[in-house]
């Protein structure tokens, strides 16, 4: 399944879910766990089914043998579940409709459970299908109807994708209250990218729903990775959460466990000293916790408490150095670690400020990022990435700290909300690299930037084109056409047709004029060396100048041949006239504009690849680190010492990037350009709203 068409069936999933809750007036906040459930219960079929052929054939050889052991040990071995008829997801859809379906999901929630190990008892929903089925009796068998559309072959990981969409899904309509079990999956990605968990055990102390994980998760697989080879621990406060996790660990096929606990409180792992990584977004300054919960524990005091001197009473003044004390102290002799934090941690005094002196003079801290605002769902307010590395105190880069202000990099999703790109995730985690003198993974990603240009390039040409054949296949149809039924004409529609000029723009109206650029070879098999790459990317210019010309040329032909279209079919069509029908002329706009999306497509995807490619190369044009204002800093101790004084605060090192007078002429050219299609594009959909807004108030004076 493409990317394409896994986005187009979560859509479709959601918003027929989502319509169904809208339908049964009910929350969010109670609707999300049933839901996931189904998809667990839809994944854990599809599972099951593809191993069941093989579950029995054991069974039947091994029966009355020594070795006979029943079918439900099989199916544990073989596939991590065992599904009773009961359970199964057919039986389900296909229930009697005087037999209640919430009686029969609690039933085959209960017998999937059965036979799981202790972790995993008790994760699954049951009862709150009861309450879903008070509401309307209707909803489950819809509910169940919609996600039979997931293909029955659908694997692990593309369920994955689905829960984890779906998680997005309902904390973004919980807004605050989502947040608390859900880190957007750009952050997470990047995370990940930054602390490359490939093997260990990874650690999260407020693991919500579970994303750090699956992220991981979906890192080993684009890697190639084995997901044995990590082990996954997280400790979250909210029992609906745990299940949550519970469920995401299963659907994600990842090893782990998932404690219930207070984590200041508890420590039911022994994380001290113990982990390979450590991933988390944990709440933002708490004020409530106790300074006698955790001052004889070493998790915490090992870098000091932050605890406001000369105060007497048991409480600890804010708890983000808390976490920052967790996280650090739960790293092994090489250990990673990557979390959120609040932006007011990174320059907090007093014991805050000791604190993070000490552990900035152990030589751990790696990288601070400076986040855009609207990142998440609980605060709007920018936060910081924090990554520590045990093993950089043994480098050379020991005393120095990269700093990266990605404030200004990323995608507007909504008026409130905000999220990375792959690429702009790869770009970030590229400069990182660099920094740690990965010369080559950043040539890598280069080239598959390439790669994806020169697909884009090739899809340019035959889009461009199937656009102008359908413009003279228009055209002609409509003067076939206007030669045929002229003598049937009556005279007052001849009339305004003429008063519309229509038939000598119609004459007038031939094959579009468009040039081309042909890259031949440039973007193919570029060697994996800068100087090949800068030449092989600078071809893209004159593509992209070209075809900006021609995007202007052929929208403006197609808006003139739909006007002509619109004022054939309503003044010069006859009535149940056969042969315009026959001439492919019925709502023949449709097809044209589809066909002009699919060519304005094709043309800005090698925009967009050439863009990041520039992203990068402008910025790093020796294919080696160096500090871009604006962006990125290495400071040295001295900077950081010496003149910051432990501040980690990124803004404070990078500077603010100045108006660039740098830009070639033919990128200002090609910048130009791609605005003035953009316009070009707003400006015809205002008109289109205009007049639809015309009409509907003309409809209404009827």
């Amino acid at each position: 399944m493409t990317n394409e068409q896994l986005k187009e069936l979560e859509d479709k999933l959601w918003d027929s879910a989502n319509s169904l809750r809208a339908y049964g007036g009910i929350k969010a906040a109670d609707y999300a766990v049933p839901v996931l459930g189904l998809i667990f219960l839809k994944f854990a079929d599809n599972k099951y089914s593809l191993a069941e052929p093989q579950i029995l054939e054991t069974y039947k050889k091994d029966k009355g043998t020594r070795i006979e052991r029943p079918i439900e040990e099989i199916a544990l071995a073989t596939c991590g579940f065992y599904l009773p008829d009961t359970s199964r997801f057919d039986y389900l859809l296909h229930l009697p409709k005087e037999e209640k379906m919430s009686k029969a999901l609690h039933k085959a929630m209960a017998d999937i459970e059965k036979y799981q190990d202790v972790k995993f008892q008790d994760v699954l929903p049951k009862e709150a299908y009861y309450d879903i089925e008070k509401k309307k009796d209707d909803i489950l068998p819809a509910l169940l109807k919609t996600f039979s559309d997931i293909p029955k072959d659908a694997s692990g990981d593309l369920f994955g994708k689905i829960y984890e969409y779906f998680l997005g899904k309902f904390a973004l309509s919980e807004g605050q209250k989502g947040g608390e079990f859900f880190t957007p999956t750009s952050v997470v990605h990047f995370i990940v990218e930054v602390i490359e968990p490939y093997i260990g055990k990874l650690f999260d102390p407020a693991c919500g729903s579970g994303g750090m994980f699956v992220q991981s998760g979906s890192f080993l697989r684009k890697a190639n990775h084995d997901l044995n080879d990590i082990y996954v621990y997280g400790q979250e406060f909210m029992g609906e959460t745990v299940r949550l996790a519970k469920m995401n660990l299963l659907v994600n096929n990842l090893r782990g466990e998932i404690a219930e606990v207070n984590s200041y409180e508890e420590d039911p792992f022994d994380s001290y000293g113990k982990f390979d990584f450590v991933m988390a977004n944990p709440p933002f300054n708490v004020k409530s916790v106790k300074e006698g919960t955790v001052k004889n524990d070493q998790r915490f005091y090992q870098y000091g408490l932050p605890k406001n001197k000369g105060k007497k009473d048991d409480k600890i003044s804010d708890a983000n150095y808390l976490w920052i004390s967790l996280f650090a102290t739960s790293l092994n002799e090489n250990g990673r670690a990557g979390f959120v934090m609040a932006n007011s941690a990174s320059d907090a005094r007093n014991a805050e400020y000791e604190i993070r002196k000490k552990i900035v003079d152990r030589g751990i801290v790696d990288c601070m990022v400076s986040m855009p605002s609207n990142m998440f769902f609980t605060v709007t307010l920018p936060a910081t990435l924090w990554f520590l590395d045990k093993q950089k105190a043994r480098t050379d880069r020991k005393d120095k700290i990269l700093f990266l202000d990605a404030r200004n990099v990323y995608r507007q999703i909504d008026r409130a909300h905000r999220e990375w790109t792959e690429e702009q995730t790869q770009n970030l985690a590229a400069v990182v690299r660099l920094y740690r003198g990965e010369t080559e993974r950043y040539l890598e990603l280069i080239n598959t930037y390439l790669v994806e240009a020169e697909t884009s390039v090739r899809s340019v040409a035959p889009a461009r084109e199937a656009l102008q054949n359908q413009l003279i296949r228009v055209a002609e149809g409509l003067r076939d056409y206007a030669e045929t039924v002229m003598d049937e004409l009556p005279s007052a529609k001849h009339k305004k047709l003429e008063e519309a000029d229509f038939f000598n723009q119609l004459d007038d109206f031939g094959w579009p004029k468009v040039g081309t650029q042909d890259l031949g070879e440039a973007l193919k098999q570029v060697p994996l060396h800068n100087d090949h790459q800068l030449k092989a990317a600078h071809h893209l210019v004159p593509f992209l100048e070209k075809e900006s010309q021609n995007v202007e040329i052929l929208k403006t032909a197609t808006t003139k041949l739909v006007e002509l279209w619109k004022l054939a079919d309503k003044d010069l069509k006859l009535k149940s006239d056969k042969s315009w029908a026959d001439l492919d002329l019925n709502k023949a706009d449709k097809p044209l504009e589809k066909i002009l999306q699919s060519y304005l497509q094709a043309k800005d995807e090698v925009a967009y690849w050439y863009d990041n490619i520039q992203w990068l190369q402008k910025r790093f044009p020796e294919a080696q680190y160096q500090d871009v204002v604006g962006l990125c800093k290495v400071a040295n101790r001295g900077e950081y010492v010496e003149e910051q004084d432990y501040s980690l605060n990124a803004g404070r090192y990078v500077g603010v990037e100045m108006e660039d007078d740098s830009t070639s002429h033919e990128e200002f050219k090609v910048k130009i350009l791609s605005k003035a299609t953009l316009l070009a594009e707003l400006e015809e959909q205002a008109h289109l709203l205009e007049k639809s807004i015309h009409a509907k108030i003309k409809e209404l004076l009827v």
